[in-house]
């Protein structure tokens, strides 16, 4: 069995919903979320909803969890009998969120911290701190984990469709996604994370909604290896009807999956994209995982 005590740290974009959270040494920093002069906490003391209903008529801007929050976070893991950490948090692309935690971890005394870059946010990002208490409930130890931590996260593969690229243009992170412009003739982005960035880049172009949403699917279910095991993962940004839809089409198109995980896209995300993001991810799993 594993002797060190291990906790995991994120932050709320790997939309890991609470009750999931709790079963597990799972500890997250929320992002900042801004309207004029009024500062939330992302997932703590604001909600995706009341983003969406804002997003129209004000402006809204994110910004890092405060050094504050993830020091008394650090404190607590501490207190609470924690001796080692795995911190994996959202693409380096988006935040600097990574960079921050990484930092103040070099200082941080009587906890060993191993801070990982998602490359990744979302189903991605919490589909790799879930696989990570599930080998800390197999009782796996520190060196395996952190072994067996860049091929993992390797293999997860989210896709996003955005309804429009209004509020990314709107927020300056629309990266690689420019040329995918179009949105007015219907054309309903498909995106994922570049994987040597990082940022947000455009995958494919799909004339109307259901059309993207099949095409969603079918491009995350495309990763999926005939001789491995994988898990499904979905998401919804205010849109739960559709949601489900895309759980029912991932269900069909790849039905011999071992998890299924779900969320709700969080404020922070839902800051960038606007709403009505649908999200479809695939983790490929190898005989050791």
């Amino acid at each position: 069995m594993n002797a060190d005590k291990i906790a995991l740290l994120t932050d709320s974009c790997a939309d890991i919903p609470a009750e999931v959270a709790k079963q597990y040494p799972i500890y997250t920093v929320p992002f900042t979320i801004t309207f004029g002069e009024d500062s939330y906490q992302d997932g703590v003391t604001i909600f995706p909803d009341e983003v969406y209903r804002r997003q129209p008529e004000e402006d809204v801007k994110t910004s890092l969890p405060s050094g504050a929050v993830i020091a008394d976070t650090l404190q607590k893991i501490q207190d609470d009998g924690y001796q080692k950490v795995i911190a994996i948090l959202l693409s380096s692309g988006l935040s600097g969120c990574y960079q921050m935690v990484r930092m103040m971890g070099q200082d941080c005394e009587g906890l060993e911290i191993a801070a990982f870059d998602s490359f990744s946010g979302s189903l991605g990002e919490g589909a790799m701190v879930l696989t990570v208490a599930r080998w800390l409930e197999e009782g796996r130890s520190w060196d395996t984990i952190l072994d067996m931590m860049p091929r993992m996260m390797r293999q997860v593969y989210p896709y996003f469709s955005v309804d429009t690229l209004e509020y990314l243009k709107r927020g300056g992170r629309i990266g690689k996604i420019t040329a995918m412009a179009g949105t007015a003739l219907g054309i309903k982005p498909i995106l994922s994370f570049d994987s040597a960035t990082g940022q947000l880049a455009g995958t494919h172009k799909i004339r109307g909604r259901q059309a993207a949403m099949k095409k969603l699917v079918q491009v995350a279910a495309s990763h999926i290896d005939p001789n491995k095991r994988y898990n499904i993962m979905w998401a919804h940004g205010g849109t739960p009807e559709e949601g489900r839809q895309i759980a029912e089409m991932l269900r069909e198109t790849a039905p011999d999956f071992v998890q299924e995980y779900s969320g709700e896209i969080d404020c922070t995300l839902a800051s960038y994209v606007g709403p009505h993001l649908l999200g479809a991810a695939v983790q490929v799993l190898d005989e050791d995982m």
